[in-house]
């Protein structure tokens, strides 16, 4: 599958009685396997989960470590930039250069990559001294 379907097919699955904004996420792994998760709300709402972390979360429970690609899906006006948190999760998992497909469900898109998103990462290099 896609990571465009697969983003797309997910997104129909996330739990958003509060905001009813959905939002569908996919990754490809080095291995060819998709992951994807989709936004789950809870009625304390800063419990609940962005797709890109349910993404991740399920690549990391099935035993990868590493995306080549993601791509976020939305219904919205433009395509819609992850928030701060999700930019740093994707650069915990995918390399500077991994390109993000941002999309909204009318189709369109604008292409992006992880270093793109969140310059100056803070990363694991940061942490020699420790």
């Amino acid at each position: 599958m896609s990571l465009e379907k697969a983003a797309r097919a997910v997104r129909e699955n996330a739990y958003v009685p509060y905001s009813k904004f959905k939002v569908g996420a996919a990754l490809l792994a080095p291995s060819g396997t998709v992951y994807a998760g989709c936004n789950v709300e809870n009625v304390a709402y800063p419990e609940g989960t962005c797709a890109e972390a349910g993404a991740i979360a399920a690549m990391v429970a099935a035993g990868e470590t590493e995306f080549l690609e993601a791509y976020v899906v939305a219904d919205c006006e433009h395509p819609l930039p992850p928030c701060g948190g999700c930019r740093q999760k994707l650069a915990e998992f995918g390399k500077s250069h991994a390109k993000v497909t941002l999309a909204t469900t009318d189709g369109a898109t604008l292409e992006t990559t992880v270093g793109e998103l969140l310059p100056g990462a803070f990363g694991a290099g940061h942490m020699d001294r420790v």
